[in-house]
């Protein structure tokens, strides 16, 4: 009889327990994670839970008559998708509908208030230097000095307006942090900003007493005092005021706009745009390990961005606060407004500021997304409900509950004993597919949709196709004559040759399909390749050792006529057995007709 292969084959063979131990050790942990967690359902997308609608639609802006066109339209659905859907796979839908509209799906279970104001905030991104700040509606008080307007000491950047003290801006390389203040003075000049770059404002300076420093001109001085007159009247406390304060305003003029500093308004004086939002490269929440600094974002500037943010740092670091401070407006209103203390060069910085990890993500989303090609406005918001897609899923669930039903009535027919290590594969299979998509829901957002539910249907047939291959592996050995332990062992290698092939091509089309798509195709494909992996590793882990296990037992070893194994009913060949060559010559003539 042919002898399994020693070595390290053999010593698996040996102790498959080991790998059975595994897979049921990362089973309880996976369990345990997710009861943890308090998920322990998955997050199901909007044509299943409902959600929310939100219609956009693309506004000519003066000067740019033209701009609605294909090819902004298209930035602005992949810049909103990024914006929130992180990874792609949280099912919050952007897509295009007609010339100038884009709609946006956000399922129950998201934070929709947030992802609104995500898609919602959709005008430029800038960074405008600081020249006034002051609690709106303070009666002309201003805040004392180290102390942050609302009282709070954690900043809140994030789509709507940034709460908390001021967060800092630094050098990638510096390690240090000093102390920030945020005093605010009513007669701080407003009219010495600096255009984009280091070319003074024509406006001229005021001083705190209202006497000039310089002979303006008579336009110039008509324009700051105009400016000084709407900053004086500014209420942020005002809804109306906080999103049109700064509207309409000129890239290359000073302006006006609100902010939030913990539950406190506060309105701001800005001068012109030093730099434009479209030339952040990079942005990233990163955590400080090495120092003090806790969560902090990393922004990097391309070569042009890079020029101009160090001429303007270099410029602000000279200052006393709040003129050493930069505001990054996003929708006409101040999400952030970072002190500096030295000129920063290379196109890198940091801003930090005792960030929570989702303040420092928001932010860093922001400027990472922020700048579309286009502005839009809000159109319509509706709610959408789940009663068609509760149906749809009910139906699914039906049609996938027969489909296994039937491959289980086929197995049983056609595998006999066998069937029961595919069924419980196959169970092994679902439950690491349904613990592992309940954690993904609150850590990538994954939401299960429709097309996802069919993609784990298919993957049913995927599974059951590895088992069928290692079976008949197995048969054709026994069919060969030889005896059920070595023709697990055997059938294994040229089976996992297979198996693997096979997931392999699936997984990639599936890979393919998550690039080259966008909304639900997304969650079929992604749902098909965690599948196709979960596969390899229930086949791996868990399908071979089993049958090692069994072929120990005599129900199966002995080819019991309802093991699925019975050499007689599967025509095999007699037994093998191992022949020695004699040790001499052979004895007498060769006849020639035989050699």
């Amino acid at each position: 009889m042919a002898a399994p292969k020693r070595g390290r084959s053999a010593s698996a063979q040996s102790k498959p327990g080991r790998s059975l131990a595994l897979i049921l050790i990362a089973i309880v942990a996976l369990t345990g994670g997710m009861f943890a967690s308090g998920h322990t359902t998955p997050r199901l997308g909007i044509d299943l839970a409902g959600g929310t609608s939100i219609t956009l639609t693309a506004v000519n802006q003066p000067g740019q008559p033209n701009a609605i066109n294909k090819a902004n339209m298209d930035t602005a659905v992949d810049i909103m998708n990024r914006r929130v859907n992180g990874l792609g796979v949280s099912e919050t839908e952007v897509q295009t509908q007609g010339d100038r509209n884009i709609i946006v799906n956000i399922p129950r279970g998201t934070n929709s208030k947030e992802a609104q104001q995500q898609v919602g905030t959709t005008a430029k991104l800038y960074f405008r230097p600081v020249l006034q700040q002051e609690v709106s509606g303070a009666s002309g008080k201003s805040p004392s000095p180290g102390a942050s307007p609302g009282g709070s000491s954690s900043p809140k950047p994030s789509a709507s307006p940034a709460s908390g003290s001021t967060p800092k801006a630094k050098a990638s390389s510096s390690a240090t942090e000093s102390p920030k203040a945020t005093p605010t003075s009513q007669g701080r000049a407003v009219t010495d900003a600096l255009k984009a770059g280091s070319t003074p404002s024509p406006s001229a300076s005021a001083s705190s007493s209202g006497k000039p420093s310089a002979t303006p001109s008579p336009a110039a001085s008509g324009a700051a005092a105009d400016l000084q007159a709407r900053y004086a009247a500014l209420d942020c406390t005002k809804p109306a005021e906080q999103a049109g304060a700064g509207k309409d305003a000129k890239p290359g003029e000073p302006t006006v706009a609100c902010g939030q500093d913990g539950k406190v308004w506060s309105k701001f004086l800005l001068g012109p745009v030093a730099v434009d939002g479209q030339e952040v490269k990079k942005a990233q929440a990163v955590f400080d390990t090495q120092g003090a600094s806790g969560w902090q974002v990393q922004m990097t500037f391309n070569s042009k961005g890079s020029s101009k943010f160090a001429d303007i740092t270099g410029q602000l670091a000279q200052k006393t606060t709040p003129q050493n401070e930069f505001a990054i407006v996003l929708d006409d209103q101040v999400v952030s407004h970072p002190y500096v203390q030295t000129a920063i060069t290379g196109g890198n910085a940091e801003i930090s500021g005792r960030f929570t990890q989702q303040e420092a993500q928001s932010l860093a989303n922001m400027l990472s997304y922020g700048a579309l090609p286009l502005t839009f406005k809000e159109s319509s918001v509706t709610t959408v409900t789940a009663a068609l897609g509760g149906e749809q899923l009910q139906a699914g669930l039906i049609a996938g509950a027969i489909g296994l039903a039937l491959v289980i009535i086929y197995l049983v027919l056609y595998y006999r004993g066998l069937s029961l290590v595919a069924v419980a594969s196959l169970s092994v299979s679902a439950v690491l597919t349904y613990v592992i998509m309940a954690l993904l829901g609150p850590t990538i957002h994954f939401a299960l949709n429709l097309p996802a539910v069919c993609g784990a249907i298919v993957a049913i047939g995927i599974t059951a196709d590895s088992f069928i291959v290692y079976f008949e592996r197995i048969r054709d050995e026994i069919r060969e004559g030889r005896t059920l332990r070595p023709a697990v062992e055997r059938a294994w290698p040229r089976a996992r040759r297979t198996i693997l092939v096979s997931d392999f091509v699936s997984f990639l089309a599936a890979a393919v399909l998550f690039i080259v798509t966008v909304g639900k195709v997304q969650g079929f494909a992604f749902t098909l390749g965690l599948t196709t992996l979960l596969d390899v590793v229930v086949v791996f882990l868990f399908t071979k050792p089993l049958m090692t296990i069994l072929a120990r037992r005599k129900f199966f070893a002995n080819g019991h006529k309802w093991s699925g194994l019975d050499p007689k009913s599967l025509g095999a060949k007699p037994p093998l057995r191992r022949t020695r060559r004699p040790a001499g010559p052979t004895a007498g003539p060769v006849d020639p007709k035989e050699a």
